[in-house]
Formats: C-alpha cells, sequence, structure tokens
C-alpha cells in the first residue's frame, strides 16, 4: 500500500457544511501495509523481498521505487491491470486525522495471478530465513496464497510470522507465530478473550493450530502462549504515544527478525514490544532501527507480569 498524508492547519469551519477546513501546507507519501514491514526489516539490517500485488498505475511505479529505495527486493511483486494499487490518503491538521480516504480493491485475486503470487512465494522461500505474512483483507492472501506460503516455509524448515484478518482467520494452520490483536481474536473465536489466563490462551492455540500464539493488547502489552506450554505476559513499555499507525507492522517485523536470527518466541516478543514502544512516539508510519530499540531497553528492562516467568530480554 502507499500511505499519503495531507497536512495542514484549520482556522474554520466551512460554510458548505459543518466539517473543518484544512488549509494544506505539506504532503508526502509512505510505505504502507506490508510494504511498511518490509521497511522496517530492512531497518533492522536484515534482507527482505517482497510478494505482492500492486496495479498497473503511477502508484504502483511509485511504491516499487520506494522498496528498492529502502534496500528492499520487489522481483515477487505481481502487476494486476485490473485493480488499483491500494492508496490511503490521511489528511491531518494539528498532528490530528481529520479524514481518510481509500483508494482500493478488496476483491479476491483472480485464480490466475493467486497462482502467479503463490509461486513467487515458493521460488523465494527457498533462500529465506523467515516468511511473513502481513493480511490486511484485500484479496491478496486467499487460501491458495496461504497454503503456498506457510507449506514452502515448512518445507524449507524456516519459520512463519502471520498477521491476520477476519476473511481468511483459520486458514493459517501450521503458522510458527499468529499475532491477532485483541478484537480480531475476540471477532474470529466469538466469544470474550482472556489474555491473562494461560489456559484459555492454550486452548486458543490449538484451535488456531498455530505453534506460538502472540496477542498482541495495545496500551496493555502482549500475552504470549507457546507450544511448549509455557505462558508469558508482556506488559507494555511506552511511556508516549503519538500515532499507533504501524505499530503492528513494527511488531510484526522485529518477531521475523529475531526469530530468524535465533531468539526464542519469548525474547522476539519482548523485543517487539519495545519496537512498538518505540514506533509509536513517532508520527505516521515509521521505521523502528536496532540502535532505538536497544536504548529503549536500555531505558525500560522488561518486567514480566508476577507469576508467569518469562525470559530475560534480549541485548
Amino acid at each position: 500500500m502507499v500511505d499519503r498524508y495531507v497536512s495542514g492547519r484549520v482556522d474554520r469551519i466551512s460554510p458548505e457544511a459543518p466539517v473543518p477546513v484544512v488549509h494544506v501546507e505539506e504532503e508526502s507519501a509512505a510505505l504502507g501495509g506490508a510494504g511498511n514491514v518490509a521497511a522496517n526489516v530492512a531497518a533492522l539490517g536484515a534482507a527482505c523481498s517482497v510478494v505482492g500485488v500492486a496495479g498497473a498505475d503511477e502508484s504502483g511505479r511509485r511504491l516499487r521505487e520506494e522498496l528498492e529505495r529502502v534496500g528492499v527486493r520487489t522481483q515477487g511483486m505481481v502487476e494486476a491491470s485490473d485493480r488499483p494499487t491500494t492508496v490511503k490518503t490521511r489528511v491531518l491538521a494539528r498532528r490530528q486525522q481529520v479524514v481518510r480516504f481509500d483508494h482500493e480493491s478488496e476483491a479476491d485475486l483472480p485464480d490466475d495471478v493467486a497462482r502467479e503470487v503463490a509461486g513467487a512465494v515458493g521460488a523465494l522461500a527457498a533462500d529465506c530465513d523467515v516468511l511473513i505474512l502481513e493480511d490486511y483483507n484485500k484479496g491478496v492472501l486467499v487460501p491458495t496464497v496461504i497454503r503456498a506460503a506457510v507449506e514452502g516455509a515448512e518445507a524449507s524448515g524456516i519459520p512463519t510470522v502471520v498477521d491476520p484478518k477476519r476473511r481468511n482467520f483459520f486458514a493459517y494452520g501450521g503458522a510458527t507465530v499468529f499475532k491477532p490483536n485483541a478484537k480480531e481474536l475476540a471477532d474470529a473465536l466469538g466469544e470474550f478473550i482472556h489474555p491473562d489466563d494461560p489456559e484459555w490462551m492454550e486452548r486458543a492455540r490449538r484451535r488456531l493450530e498455530c505453534a506460538h500464539l502472540l496477542l498482541t493488547l495495545g496500551e496493555r502489552g502482549m500475552a504470549l502462549q507457546t507450544g511448549d506450554g509455557s505462558f508469558v505476559r508482556v506488559p507494555t513499555v511506552a511511556q508516549a504515544v503519538y500515532d499507533v499507525s504501524g505499530a503492528g507492522d513494527t511488531v510484526s517485523a522485529v518477531v521475523a527478525v529475531a526469530l530468524a536470527a535465533g531468539a526464542t518466541a519469548g525474547e522476539a516478543a519482548i523485543l517487539a514490544n519495545h519496537g512498538a514502544a518505540v514506533g509509536v512516539t513517532k508520527v505516521g508510519v515509521a521505521t523502528v532501527h536496532p540502535q532505538e530499540i536497544l536504548g529503549h531497553v536500555e531505558q525500560r528492562p522488561e518486567v514480566v507480569a508476577p507469576g508467569h516467568p518469562g525470559p530475560s530480554p534480549a541485548g
């Protein structure tokens, strides 16, 4: 996706309708969606290739150029002439979002394009150390692509990190780390969630058929249920929050890079928690760098919830 920002000041209400008039002072664009995850992976010092779909339009061209500019390989990108590149335009006044416009198609990929995307995943997985699946309900991660990704990772012996959405929530069986947020998990299961109950978390993990369930809880931190029965409650360490845009993307990137580097699921979650705490201090979707995460760890050494011992923070 492309995230566009239109920023300005508001001095009055429109005489045409009860809406603010924004005097535009600045316009900018940044990588969004899975592109932001890829940019964060690159910012963490890892090599990264993307697989995805963009339109045959100017936004798609700029998307590829920006990915390549930040060091992300784009040979897995598939061009679809019948759908636009997803562009989200946010109008900001005094750093507050006034409205957002989305240009996109949410229809599932046609079978021939889905097969092309699945083939790109298979071709790249063999040379990777971890595979991230970022679902935004835009019709790209259809069952054909999901199975090709999970099975390709299994065949290559590499972990998978999944950030799901509702449409295909239960299609990721076999994932290494399954990372929904509280609302997504509650909606999918059709019940209240109990992130502080290890037995409930274990039942949820088994139902989702993943090795590790990492539940993100916003200002409450995270809860991790591992395949060996361990439960780790990771409290939030954020001190100042300016913008939560892209915080989930940062978590996905840090967890994946940490796993690729040999971290345990618990260590990866703790590092990702610090990464998200850094990310929310920045306006808009933004990348987080290793030295920022290390600095935050040194400022706020992790404290695992009483009664639920967890790993020491990774350096």
